[in-house]
């Protein structure tokens, strides 16, 4: 059950390695908190207090949090939801519904906080920008790859899985625009600036001119050995970067992705735009960052409203009548 499962999910939805993994592991916990395994879950014994439970257990006793509860609840839906396209299963226990006279209620989501997303200021980009113009023009092939790794979550506001997943044939003939396969196997085209296209060339050229790449391997972002880089050194590479420029908080490139985004916005581009550029489906996750700019329009506003500048000298009648209350 469970393998037919993945393939589906590899073969028609499109899912991407990471993701399938993800979802086989939450499978598997849930099947082993049960106390069955694969060939012996019955997937029609399974009730809506089954479920339930399992939240209890994972979020009481766990001490997982609600996003990644809602996760794991996801990839348990996905599964039921395939179980009943295949009519191993006729009931929805994660809808509300009655069976044998008895009332069953949903599986509802978590209510996860309102987080803001991270990202670095403008002024503090503009150190890290610096920096990798710096770097761009090295004969280093090391030294340029991670020049351009940090340029293209920046200037593309690509994922990190998006990243990896670039091949070197994926640009237009100028390598003005890139051809970015998102979630669920998506295509949208981003358009490259010159600086970043520069850099991409360079680095183009490192690699036939040192011979880096002489296997069949097509990937963009490539190890000294001509491999397609892991996750893990993408994300040392961006660490690196950030810390070297001393940016504050969370460094990662997430958040390089979502300091393209926010900068964007500042600057007057169109909610439908960035929606296309992220590759987000829907317009909901992308208002996500408006946040961002009202909060910096409320620092703007402090820094340069007259009323906030001079609150100890302009007194409003109001604010005397106060004062003259206390003073009694």
């Amino acid at each position: 059950m469970l393998p037919e499962f993945l393939t589906y999910l590899e073969a028609e939805r499109r899912y991407s390695p990471l993701t399938i993994r993800n979802y086989r592991r939450d499978i598997e916990r849930f099947l082993a908190w049960l106390g069955v395994d694969e060939a012996s879950f019955d997937p029609s014994q399974l009730r809506t207090e089954d479920i339930r439970e399992w939240i209890l257990y994972r979020t009481e006793k766990s001490h997982i949090g609600p996003a990644s509860m809602n996760r794991e609840v996801s990839s348990l839906r996905a599964l039921w939801h395939y179980l009943r396209r295949q009519g191993i299963v006729t009931q929805d226990i994660f809808r509300s519904g009655v069976r044998s006279e008895r009332i069953f209620r949903s599986v509802r989501s978590l209510r996860t906080p309102r987080r803001l997303p991270v990202f670095v200021p403008e002024s503090r980009m503009a150190y890290v920008i610096a920096d990798i113009n710096g770097r761009a023009g090295s004969e280093d092939f090391v030294t340029v790859r991670d020049a351009l790794t940090v340029a293209m979550f920046y200037g593309c506001g690509i994922r990190l899985a998006e990243l990896i997943a670039l091949n070197r044939n994926d640009f237009s003939d100028d390598y003005r625009q890139g051809r970015i396969r998102g979630k669920g196997d998506k295509e949208r085209i981003v358009p490259l600036v010159d600086p970043l296209r520069r850099i991409l060339v360079h680095y183009l050229q490192l690699i036939e001119r040192q011979n880096i790449c002489n296997s069949q391997e097509k990937a963009l972002i490539l190890t000294l050995k001509g491999a397609r880089i892991s996750r893990s050194v993408v994300r040392r590479i961006v660490e690196q970067a950030l810390n070297k420029e001393g940016v504050q908080g969370k460094k990662s490139p997430h958040v390089l992705r979502h300091t393209f985004a926010t900068h964007l916005l500042n600057h007057g581009a169109d909610m439908r735009e960035i929606q296309e550029l992220l590759g987000h489906s829907s317009l909901q996750a992308t208002q996500v960052y408006t946040h961002n700019s009202i909060t910096r329009l409320q620092e703007i506003y402090v820094k340069a409203h007259p009323r906030e500048r001079r609150k100890e000298e302009i007194e409003t009648p109001c604010d005397a009548a106060t004062k003259d209350t206390q003073a009694r």
